[in-house]
């Protein structure tokens, strides 16, 4: 991962731009992302996917081996989870020096209902030996990274596996997956950063050894140098975004809103625990004032709301919200660097004039 000093973005990052998509932050207000306006990161290559011809594969150290054709799933008794995704390297922009590689500012998240067969029945089914430690998760899409040309693949603890409440979706709010968002079948697991729910599904291998492929071992590390082994990025870190008050400057997004009472609204996030608290500050975090909280969802690892109704005064304001989850862990005010720019949980901070 390469740092830069410069603030320009690079022609580089210009091009993985081109080809991602962050939620534009007045989707904050549909309590489920629309697919279009949900974050999209391609790792590498959109597959064409024939649905006729798909088959997962379950193999490795198990009892008895799987090939499930797309009906097959389909025919499954099927649960639906709401869950929030956001990209690990959400924020990362914001990062000074600023880590070259997809430039996101804070739009890189949504929150959709996801439809599919249960992992942990698939996995009981399949029979993992008693010796299995990781559960190897891997797509269609190919690239070369590292060096090395590989396919994406992740890996998940057999327990995580099994008791985190994953989901092999094929449908998102609704409807067939997009080719985008991993058409015909994708991992969900509920409560860990993007780079977990792996798209065009297409395998998953038992191992009895932890699993040493390029995106769990070398990507996805909070380090500081590119020799210290690292972290690795699990479970989203909270985080509050406020849905853009009054409307827009064209061309740095700060807002312009009437003096007089103004509803602040957002949504926030964990996926350690539930969210407990959001607060908002509209002196640029001086002083802050508890928000109401709006729980939509069931389902723990999806956001919930929050509003606020504000006084707005003539002037210029700094308008920020921060949550906490029911750890305690609490949104900073600055950012912590690290090399990858992953986990940037920092207040957001928006800029809005009252005239």
């Amino acid at each position: 991962m390469a740092v830069s000093s410069e603030p320009g973005i690079t022609f580089d990052e210009l091009r993985l731009a081109a080809r991602n998509h962050g939620m534009p932050l007045e989707a904050l207000r549909w309590s489920l992302t629309p697919a279009g306006m949900h974050y999209l990161l391609i790792h590498y290559d959109v597959p064409l996917v024939d649905p006729a011809g798909f088959r997962l594969d379950v193999r490795g150290a198990v009892a008895q081996p799987l090939a499930l054709t797309l009906e097959d799933l389909r025919a499954r008794p099927a649960v639906d989870v709401v869950a929030t995704f956001e990209c690990a390297g959400n924020g990362r922009a914001l990062l000074e020096p600023r880590p070259v590689s997809q430039p996101w500012l804070n739009e890189a998240v949504g929150t959709a209902r996801w439809t599919g067969v249960p992992l942990a029945a698939l996995l009981e089914e399949a029979g993992p030996s008693r010796d299995a430690v990781d559960i190897v998760f891997c797509g269609l899409d190919r690239g070369v990274e590292g060096e090395l040309e590989q396919r994406y693949e992740r890996s998940l603890p057999l327990a995580e596996a099994m008791g985190a409440g994953c989901v092999l979706a094929y449908e998102m709010n609704g409807s067939p997956l997009l080719p985008q968002h991993g058409f015909p079948l994708r991992l969900v697991v509920p409560g860990w950063y993007g780079m977990t729910n792996v798209k065009w599904l297409t395998e998953i291998l038992v191992l009895e050894e932890p699993f040493t492929g390029y995106q769990v071992t070398s990507g996805y590390r909070l380090r500081q140098t590119e020799e210290e082994e690292g972290q690795p990025v699990t479970r989203m870190r909270p985080r509050s975004l406020m849905a853009p008050p009054g409307i827009p400057l064209f061309e740095t997004r700060d807002r312009v809103a009437a003096p007089g009472p103004l509803l602040l609204e957002g949504r926030a996030w964990s996926g350690r625990a539930p969210i407990a608290r959001v607060e908002v500050s509209v002196d640029g975090g001086e002083t802050w004032a508890d928000a109401e909280l709006t729980r939509e969802f069931d389902d723990p690892h999806a956001w919930c709301a929050w509003s606020f109704l504000w006084e707005a005064t003539p002037g210029d304001h700094v308008l920020c919200s921060r949550a906490t989850d029911e750890t305690g862990d609490t949104q900073p005010l600055e950012a912590e660097w690290n090399l990858g720019g992953y986990e940037n949980n920092a207040v957001q901070r928006v800029n809005v004039r009252a005239r």
